[in-house]
């Protein structure tokens, strides 16, 4: 027999004691990744049952909101309870709620210009100053205000040219991490955190007023589903003429049955002594051609919100013509 060095004594140990040690890493790593993976697949399978939950609450809405525009195509009330207020989904592995409001309640930023073409926008003086004077009435300075609303119609309007108080590419290209207005209608409110002067302060402040509408129309008000702390968006239809407090009480003197026009509202008490412009009479409308459901979905440890943008007109020029239909839908809690 040969002896071996005293020097490798051990070495056969060492080495199987190695190989284990690489072994049993190695199958911690695989175990690892086995687990990260089969979460992967039960969150994706909780998000596919989620979202088909959502959509069938879609269609449970779509059914609601024709039977509110059946009842009456040419006005849309509080009757009924259904604004802002929680309905259960009865789902078998979780939990859900369902809630619509009136997306017509908003300053849409998108009709701060006017589609004159298809694809072509160019500036709507009124509305700029509508949405100027929604940003002093929410305490925002005046100047900042009018700059603000210039500024946002450039971001919009189709040309590259600046307007009065507006700011186009030459401004954005001289901030730090240069970019270009959109020249394009906006598909979200987040986006006006990208137009000068628009800080998280300011940003904050207006978020809970302002939308953004698939459509360049004016914005068209539904006085009959505002409630009285709203009074800021009927006060901005007269800049500079109409006060809190009288938009408030015209709210507030509202007919258990809501205004049956605009005519009606307009020659309502607290607001007789006003004339205003065809125009802006109409836009304190009494219908509501746009609503938004929010859905809540949570399954196990998961958690689902969706958004989603009804027309109840369904495309068609009034309410009752056509059957609401989905046209936007939004996953996830927005900023």
């Amino acid at each position: 027999m040969t002896r071996r060095p005293p020097n490798e004594r051990g070495a056969a140990l060492l080495t199987v004691l190695l190989l284990v040690a690489v072994m049993a890493v190695i199958a911690a790593t695989a175990l690892d990744r086995l687990t990260l993976a089969t979460r992967i697949a039960g969150s994706a399978a909780t998000v596919d049952q989620g979202r088909a939950y959502s959509f069938a609450a879609e269609q449970i809405a779509l059914r609601r909101v024709a039977d509110l525009v059946g009842r009456d195509p040419a006005k849309l009330t509080l009757a009924g309870g259904w604004l802002g207020r929680e309905f259960t989904l009865p789902l078998p592995n979780g939990t859900g709620s369902a809630r619509l409001t009136d997306a017509n309640n908003c300053f849409n930023l998108n009709s701060l210009v006017a589609e004159t073409v298809p694809g072509r926008f160019s500036q709507r003086s009124g509305s700029m100053r509508q949405f100027g004077e929604l940003m002093v009435l929410l305490g925002i300075d005046a100047a900042q205000a009018q700059a603000i609303a210039g500024a946002t119609a450039d971001w919009i309007d189709s040309d590259s040219n600046d307007g009065p108080l507006g700011a186009e590419d030459n401004v954005y290209r001289s901030l730090p991490g240069a970019y270009l207005a959109a020249n394009r209608k906006m598909a979200d409110v987040s986006e006006l955190r990208a137009v000068r002067g628009v800080g998280p302060k300011i940003y904050a402040r207006l978020k809970p007023w302002i939308c953004v509408l698939p459509v360049t129309d004016p914005v068209r008000l539904n006085v009959n589903t505002l409630a009285p702390e709203q009074a800021p968006l009927v006060a901005m239809l007269l800049p500079g003429e109409m006060t809190l407090a009288d938009a408030r009480a015209a709210l507030a003197a509202r007919p258990a049955g809501g205004y049956g026009s605009s005519v009606r509202f307009w020659e309502a008490g607290p607001l007789e002594r006003f004339d205003p412009p065809t125009e802006v009479a109409e836009q304190a409308g009494v219908t509501s051609r746009w609503l938004v459901l929010t859905t809540n979905v949570t399954m196990g440890d998961g958690f689902l919100t969706a958004v989603s943008l009804i027309d109840a007109n369904g495309g068609a020029p009034s309410a009752g013509q056509a059957p609401p239909v989905i046209v936007r839908r939004d996953w996830g809690e927005s900023d």
